[in-house]
């Protein structure tokens, strides 16, 4: 209920009123059964723009530290994530990445639109980054389609550790949706779970005309925060 008020009553047409959003594609989100939204990931305000050009309710694999926050700035965003239908996700790899990926697979089996963002993290620098295999993982055992999702100028409006957002016009491209039921039966493959992974980010990378770093994402920012690397195909 409060996602629904909050994004057909309150949140959704003021955004849409400050923003002016363009969307493109928006017929290639299917209006029945389950399908994976998988987008690139530009600022905090992409889990908030992409839903609301949906008509369909959408459920976020949200990364978990938004849902552990501490004071009353952590409590209220936990809050927030979880009243508007996000699920949160473990990036740190093995049983904890499996059983959130488990979550995700349990909103597909139900008929939903799951969002994932396949990079694992926020873009630091506007580039497009190697995905993680989990949405490759999500989208072989369930045999939904993948629909790619371009998120363009949000990290004009919220760069990274800017609170206030900027008021700018923002785009949303959902691309034709992409079939993998050829690699029935292969799902563990690890090849095949990379090789579906990386057609899913040239879609990304085509629809955005983003720079393509074949490097993942969270690796580039352990460097730049002067941290050594977290291990990195766990997802």
């Amino acid at each position: 209920m409060f996602y629904w008020v909050m994004k057909r009553i309150f949140l959704g047409p003021i955004l849409k009123l400050l923003f002016r959003p363009w969307v493109k594609g928006l017929d290639n989100v299917p209006e029945h059964g389950a399908a994976i939204l998988a987008s690139n990931h530009l600022s905090f305000s992409d889990s908030i723009f992409l839903p609301l050009m949906v008509s369909r309710p959408v459920i976020f694999l949200a990364k978990s530290e938004y849902f552990t926050g501490t004071g009353l700035k952590g409590r209220l965003t936990a809050l927030f994530f979880r009243l508007t239908n996000q699920l949160p996700m473990d990036r740190s790899g093995g049983a904890a990445s499996e059983v959130s990926l488990k979550a995700g697979m349990a909103v597909l089996q139900s008929g939903g639109l799951l969002g994932i963002y396949p990079e694992g993290t926020r873009s630091p620098d506007a580039r497009l980054y190697r995905g993680k295999v989990g949405v490759a993982k999500l989208a072989l055992q369930t045999g939904v389609p993948v629909v790619p999702v371009a998120m363009i100028g949000t990290d004009k409006v919220q760069p990274i550790g800017k609170r206030v957002p900027n008021i700018r016009r923002i785009g949303v491209i959902f691309g034709p949706p992409l079939d993998f039921g050829r690699y029935q039966g292969m799902e563990e493959d690890r090849a095949i779970q990379r090789s579906v992974t990386d057609e899913i980010m040239y879609e990304l990378m085509r629809l955005s005309g983003q720079e393509y770093v074949d490097e993942y994402a969270s690796v580039v920012k352990q460097r730049l925060a002067g941290k050594p690397p977290e291990p990195e195909e766990n997802s």
